[in-house]
């Protein structure tokens, strides 16, 4: 029985790389990509990138600037996810089987959460540019919405994860739903929140770049700018810059995370 298992397995296993493979060779085939072409054109890029990728004294007499919009997407990155962060709990709250109040709420929080979620920041960003025009509202609202659809999956499964017999203890007692909720769902739960809201500090940080770039806004607005003119050398402290940045605010986030977890 177990040898019937395992060739069963074997054969499907094959099955899939075989679709795999194919759709791969159509994928190719349909956007005219060639493997040994691109392989090819890295030396010719590489050398193109250390020829005008250069940080020079002019460029870093533009660091204040840079700076100045690097700080203003940051903000604008913590800003907009933890203002996500408090929507995001109240639908969790609501969305959660250990702490619905109703089914009818339960679906219209999972709904919210699915419908923000599964459309990219950046179409956020498409989206609302229309009717917002290139500002610093329309990258905020950009980060907020596609924030609330992630957090509030992560919540809703880490409230989801609680203890269940101190939310049975507190209901047999007859304590009201903000007790139960205040005293037995969110102090187990706060830990993993507070890590998933750090994780998207960093991620909206990184996604602020390519939003800032579509509204006009912060490092990404600048970075356009200066591409755009075709500035190399600024566009390298910029980028430069970003990449520290991350780097800085993920160390940091990583040490919080072994604190609070």
């Amino acid at each position: 029985m177990n040898e019937k298992r395992m060739h069963a397995k074997k054969w499907q296993t094959t099955f899939f790389l075989i679709i795999i493979i194919v759709v791969t060779y159509l994928s190719t085939s349909i956007t005219n990509f060639n493997l040994i072409d691109g392989m090819l054109t890295i030396p010719a890029a590489i050398g193109w990138m250390f020829s005008n990728l250069l940080i020079t004294q002019d460029s870093i007499a533009k660091m204040p600037q840079i700076l100045e919009k690097l700080g203003e997407t940051i903000f604008m990155s913590i800003a907009a996810t933890t203002l996500a962060a408090v929507v995001s709990l109240f639908l969790a709250l609501m969305g959660s089987k250990t702490t619905k109040v109703n089914q009818f709420f339960s679906v219209i929080a999972r709904f919210i959460a699915s419908f923000s979620r599964n459309i990219p920041v950046v179409a956020w960003s498409l989206i609302l540019l229309i009717s917002f025009g290139q500002n610093s509202m329309t990258g905020f609202l950009a980060l907020f919405v596609a924030t609330v659809g992630f957090l509030t999956r992560a919540f809703i499964e880490s409230v989801d994860e609680a203890n269940q017999s101190s939310v049975e203890a507190l209901t047999a007692t007859g304590a009201t739903y903000f007790h139960i909720v205040s005293k037995a769902v969110i102090p187990q739960s706060l830990p993993q929140m507070l890590s998933w809201i750090l994780f998207m500090i960093e991620t909206n940080i990184r996604s602020a770049t390519l939003v800032g770039i579509l509204t006009g806004t912060g490092i990404g607005y600048m970075f356009d700018l200066y591409y755009k003119n075709m500035n190399y050398n600024v566009v390298a402290l910029i980028t430069f810059t970003i990449v520290i940045a991350v780097i800085v605010i993920e160390l940091l986030s990583n040490k919080i995370r072994k604190v609070i977890l």
